[in-house]
């Protein structure tokens, strides 16, 4: 479990816990999908040594609940009824995009949590981050197992290096980058690669093997179409060739 200290926004909402832990109604939390709320309110529970409800929105009755439960902790994402949401003290943690420094913390402790050892490919830490902790979690665990990254990344500068004049060696990059992004959003599924590409599966594993590919690990098998070989033939000639 990620440490409080480590989630977004703990800078802002950590400084008033222990006034909002001695406030006598019940708390509620909630924020975005993922951003780890269930996490807060179960850890807040333990320390006020409470009852605590997950998704409590969900509750038959949750008048009685809290009725049983008058400082309970309360986590909904989807919100509460409206009987309930004046009679709790509300508590919204903030999404990873609105506290972008805290990315690199929880990337580290998932890290450590999942078992990946370091140093990480730096797109796993980028955002927009969709699903919050819980998609960064995944990022992580997708790249433990598939060795897949939630973008490819194309240069430093994150610009596509198409400005060689050679058009063949241009398209034979863009042909590997679409590939390895198709088979990695399929999470190597080639069925699924082939149908994003709009290509049969026998086209497609001809640019598996012109390209390799980065989910199984596969080197590329195959030097690619003539056109290629011109264009390295030409881009790996002197330009004062034939004229000694």
């Amino acid at each position: 479990m990620i440490p409080l200290e480590c989630l977004p926004g703990f800078g802002n909402w950590g400084r008033s816990l222990d006034a909002l832990l001695a406030r006598p109604e019940p708390l509620w939390v909630f924020g975005e999908t993922g951003c780890g709320a269930s996490t807060v309110a179960a850890e807040l529970a333990r320390r006020r040594g409470v009852a605590f409800l997950d998704e409590a929105d969900r509750a038959e009755d949750l008048a009685g609940w809290l009725r049983l439960h008058p400082r309970g902790i309360l986590a909904a994402h989807a919100g509460l009824p409206e009987a309930a949401v004046g009679s709790c003290v509300e508590f919204r943690i903030p999404s990873l995009e609105e506290d972008p420094a805290a990315m690199a913390d929880c990337l580290a402790r998932l890290a450590e949590e999942e078992g990946v050892p370091g140093p990480l490919p730096p797109s796993l830490g980028l955002l927009p981050c969709p699903g919050n902790l819980r998609g960064l979690r995944n990022r992580v665990v997708r790249w433990k197992l598939l060795g897949q990254l939630p973008e490819d990344t194309l240069s430093p500068a994150g610009v596509l290096p198409t400005d060689s004049d050679d058009m063949a060696m241009n398209l034979h990059f863009l042909e590997r980058l679409l590939l390895h992004r198709a088979l990695r959003r399929s999470y190597g599924n080639r069925v699924e690669a082939a149908q994003r590409l709009g290509v049969s599966r026998r086209q497609l594993y001809l640019l598996i093997a012109r390209h390799g590919d980065p989910v199984r690990g596969e080197a590329p098998t195959s030097a690619g179409p003539k056109r290629l070989g011109r264009a390295k033939m030409r881009q790996n000639s002197s330009p004062d060739s034939g004229h000694r």
